[in-house]
């Protein structure tokens, strides 16, 4: 396939390696100096588009693509305010788009690691469920698109939160009466990506994690979310994906 990528920052790099080790090319790399250069390839040079840039560039991008005909695998995060338009676009221009907050299998397997957990313990409310999310300090969105969506699998099976809330540096966690999931965002030297979900009770904790080692595993998610994308039309993520749809 021919890969145009839009955001060539470390994770675009990464994704470049990962594409070229199995096979494809790159039909272009864009970023913040050079976003004009898309105008100058044929609509037939671009097989998939991989998105990862900012969340202040993603919604033109994936605007110009949708136009453009490409189908678009999206892993910015810091957008989801929009993404009804984008996603209405996509079904009206009858191109594709792959969506993921996480494109990491672990990270995905995780998800519904974190959706199990929570129905066992919707029967327990004396655990109080929180969350930690850390990463880099370059990351700019906080919380991360991934720890929210595990909020929202835990407020999907814990009727008795209705929210999610983020801990204020230097202030208490709200109490355990409070609606909310509280989530603790993290900000550190170069940490890929770790997330925390505990349900901790007076006498004990229960805590599951998912650390990454590096970006690799979101790159290799990214590559094959594209495969799997190019022949199709919709809007998908990555549930279709894992699932074999």
């Amino acid at each position: 396939m021919n890969i145009l990528l839009l955001g060539y920052g470390k994770m675009g790099k990464t994704i470049e390696q990962t594409a070229l080790d199995r096979g494809h090319q790159i039909a272009g790399r864009i970023d913040v100096s050079n976003r004009t250069d898309m105008d100058q390839l044929a609509d037939d040079a671009v097989d998939v588009v991989i998105e990862f840039s900012s969340p202040e560039a993603v919604v033109d991008n994936l605007r110009y693509c949708i136009g453009r005909g490409w189908p678009v695998v999206c892993g910015t995060t810091g957008w989801l305010s929009q993404r009804a338009e984008i996603e209405a676009a996509v079904r009206e221009r009858g191109s594709a788009f792959f969506y993921a907050s996480n494109y990491s299998i672990g990270v995905n397997l995780f998800f519904r690691l974190n959706k199990t957990l929570a129905k066992f313990m919707h029967n327990y409310p004396s655990y109080q469920v929180s969350m930690t999310e850390i990463h880099h300090t370059e990351k700019k969105d906080a919380p991360s698109g991934t720890a929210l969506t595990l909020a929202e699998g835990l407020l999907e099976n814990l009727p008795h939160k209705q929210r999610w809330a983020v801990s204020e540096e230097g202030k208490p966690a709200e109490s355990n009466t409070d609606d909310a999931i509280v989530i603790d965002s993290v900000r550190e030297g170069t940490v890929p990506g770790t997330h925390i979900v505990r349900f901790e009770s007076d006498v004990d904790r229960i805590e599951i994690s998912h650390v990454a080692h590096s970006r690799q595993g979101f790159a290799l998610g990214a590559v094959i979310a594209a495969e799997w994308l190019a022949p199709r039309q919709g809007v998908f993520g990555m549930d279709d994906l894992l699932n074999g749809e």
